[in-house]
């Protein structure tokens, strides 16, 4: 029977241990029929670990390294977003390549997600021009893979990862009319410039047609609500004019390289 008057740390003290990298167990918790390295050699054992959350954590890293290594020198890049649903007869699709070529002629690469419709049509636009095309794929069950006109391909597993990439590889947004996977691109590029992570991000929205509905709603709705402030809305420009797009994004690179404009 244990002594009522103990110490509870020197009983505590009494359990087993295990050091388990920078993890220590104590108790039952700390018998284990197996050691890290050994689970990792014995290629006899189950393969169930590899889904394990910690696994998933290393495959993170490595797509961050992987991106970070591929995109680094990329220099000057545009991100240009669009559906992978717009069909090449569509004005949007011949819009997107214009796109592509003009900024090529500004001396940007062009960086997409890689897919078809209007993505394939900007990293056409980009390729035919002689630039860099650049293509940040993700893993879909529904579609199938990269788009023949990308000269620099990475395929994702990870959302987040991808989005990491356009943001901090980019030094603007030009979107185009797409639908839910366009739109996240556009509010996460909204949201990082609303609470500062990111400055000096232009984003155009190219199509007054289709994009005048979703900002009249946000300025008749959110703003008049209060829920956005009317710097949020200045944030987003709208037009149909490529020129001006492209204009735009370099107006933005003059500035971070000279401030004092």
């Amino acid at each position: 029977m244990a002594d009522e008057n103990a110490d509870p740390r020197t009983l505590h003290e009494k359990q087993p241990e295990k050091q388990r990298g920078p993890v220590v167990l104590r108790g039952e918790r700390s018998i284990e029929p197996t050691t890290t390295d050994q689970r990792l050699l014995d290629s006899r054992g189950p393969a169930d670990w590899v889904h394990t959350d910690p696994w998933r954590v290393l495959r993170i890293q490595a797509e961050f390294v992987e991106g970070f290594g591929q995109l680094a020198e990329l220099g000057s890049a545009v991100a240009v977003f669009g559906s992978a649903r717009t069909k090449p007869d569509e004005p949007a699709f011949a819009q997107a390549e214009e796109v592509g070529r003009k900024l090529v002629e500004a001396g940007f690469a062009v960086v997409t997600g890689g897919g078809p419709g209007a993505m394939e049509a900007a990293n056409r636009g980009a390729s035919q021009a002689g630039g860099i095309s650049v293509g940040l794929g993700i893993e879909l069950p529904f579609e199938s893979g990269l788009n023949d006109w990308v000269d620099v391909g990475i395929n994702f597993r990870y959302f987040f990862v991808r989005k990491t990439m356009f943001v901090k590889y980019s030094q603007g947004y030009i979107v185009l009319p797409g639908g839910v996977g366009t739109l996240d691109e556009l509010f996460e590029a909204l949201t990082l410039a609303q609470t500062r992570k990111v400055t000096q991000f232009p984003i155009v929205l190219l199509g007054t047609a289709y994009w005048r509905g979703l900002l009249d709603w946000m300025r008749d709705t959110q703003l008049a609500e209060g829920k956005i402030s009317q710097a949020d809305l200045d944030m987003m420009v709208l037009t149909d004019d490529v020129d001006e797009a492209v204009a735009l994004m370099v107006a933005a690179r003059e500035q971070e390289e000279d401030p004092a404009r």
